[in-house]
């Protein structure tokens, strides 16, 4: 089945940002489409009919298999499931799947750097759109982050953000160079296991011309082995590897034996942020930039919101925003990045919806760096039992309450870190409202 031949009648499945792009591409294009979503009702349905006023918009029991089947493609949003039994009755009567990012590179045939991982893809992916920006490049950033990809302005190269979601639909990607970044338990609500999971994450390497590795993941290897460059914390042993090497006391971002950057002269902070700058920096060299080139310009990067932002300091007590720690690996990533670094103990802010994942592994990092753990949310108590007898360990109904409690036990030279390692659903609307309300709950005591 052929693009414009045999595909006479599409349905776009979901109505958030990225189906709605996909809607924009299917009438761009003169193509016939309807709209569906499993929601009963959306706050937004007036300017979705106004914007798209030949598709028929059908929601919540009316999105069934028989409705699904009666036509020949089904566009899938990255937050619905192929599971779902309405897609497997279509697909099973016929109906071809894809997404965003198969019709995202049927119309586009510029270079494509992508960037997929269960942690610091977002830090990743705007990171490398600055440093090839400041190389002189024509860039487009978005995907999974900001903007989404059928969306995006015209430009000579484009940096994406693609979540396993979003992989699950693409089957012909041919990036100039991919990376997964890290592989760790996370959503195990939508997974049958870790093999499922990271069966999505390696379609990046789809027809990929180069790819980078972490050394200290082996689940981040392509399929064959093959990498071109890599990064990790070790120090590198030769000019295809990233690393860390220790000079003067203090940790240098190399290439090979050459020196690229002292982690002092660098504003974002923690092992786990100077593991993303090396993974941008092999993506920049494989895009044809070279990586001794934009220093200066990594050097001016301040990392973005609610991922280890600092915030502040009061009375020697700083104030740490990692809201979008929505699981425990990169909730570990901030503990030990940060605990390093902190002359004082950690006071850990973690809670809400925990997506079925085990909370065990949190348990030897805040032994180590935290001073206690403040649990709140829908999850708290199944975090309060994965660190009991490491430390200190309170409960607590919402982040305020949590929040106070922490301010009331901090000491100079400690961090207050919130980094829930738990999606923020059960009290917030997303990540960013909670990173916004724990920035206002500190702004308020600075």
């Amino acid at each position: 089945m052929n693009e414009a031949g045999s595909i006479n009648t599409r349905m776009v499945v979901g109505l958030g940002m990225t189906g709605l792009s996909a809607a924009r591409w299917c009438q761009r294009r003169g193509y016939a489409f309807d709209l569906c979503d499993t929601r009963p009702a959306l706050v937004n349905i007036e300017q979705i009919a106004s914007e798209f006023p030949d598709a028929r918009i059908f929601l919540g029991d009316q999105v069934s298999g028989e409705l699904l089947a009666s036509y020949d493609q089904l566009i899938v949003s990255p937050g619905v499931p192929l599971t779902l039994p309405s897609i497997q009755q279509a697909v099973s009567q016929g109906a071809s799947v894809t997404g965003d990012i198969d019709l995202f590179r049927q119309q586009c045939d510029k270079p494509l750097i992508a960037i997929t991982g269960s942690n610091g893809k977002s830090t990743v992916t705007t990171l490398v759109g600055e440093l090839l920006q400041a190389a002189g490049k024509s860039v487009a950033v978005g995907g999974n982050i900001g903007v989404p990809a059928l969306d995006l302005p015209q430009a000579d190269i484009y940096v994406l953000e693609l979540s396993s979601f979003q992989l699950e639909t693409t089957r012909a990607l041919g990036a100039q160079a991919a990376v997964i970044l890290n592989l760790s338990e996370d959503h195990m609500d939508r997974y049958q296991g870790m093999n499922d999971y990271l069966t999505a994450k390696q379609r990046i390497f789809q027809a990929a011309q180069h790819t980078v590795v972490n050394r200290d993941d082996a689940a981040t290897m392509a399929p064959g082995g093959k990498a071109d460059l890599s990064f990790g914390l070790s120090a590198p042993t030769d000019a295809a590897e990233f690393g860390l090497s220790v000079i003067d006391g203090e940790y240098c971002i190399c290439r090979g034996d050459a020196v690229l950057v002292k982690s002092s002269e660098l504003k974002v902070k923690g092992l786990h942020n100077l593991a993303n700058v090396m993974a941008a920096l092999a993506l920049v060299e494989l895009a044809g930039v070279n990586s001794a080139d934009v220093i200066p310009c990594l050097k001016s990067f301040t990392g973005l919101e609610h991922r280890c932002q600092w915030l502040g300091e009061r009375d020697g007590v700083a104030f740490y925003n990692d809201s979008k720690g929505t699981n425990v690996a990169s909730t570990l990533a901030a503990i030990d990045g940060l605990g390093a670094a902190t002359e004082g103990n950690i006071l850990l802010l973690a809670g809400g919806v925990g997506k079925g994942q085990d909370f065990s592994p949190l348990a030897s990092s805040c032994g180590q760096y935290a001073g206690a753990l403040f649990a709140y949310g829908e999850d708290k108590q199944q975090i309060a039992d994965a660190v009991a007898g490491q430390c200190e360990v309170s409960l607590y109904a919402n982040m305020d309450e949590a929040f106070r409690a922490a301010c009331d036990s901090a000491k100079p030279g400690d961090a207050v870190l919130l980094s829930p390692a738990c999606a923020s659903f059960d009290q917030f609307k997303n990540y960013a409202e909670r990173g916004q309300h724990f920035c206002r709950l500190v702004e308020a005591v600075l």
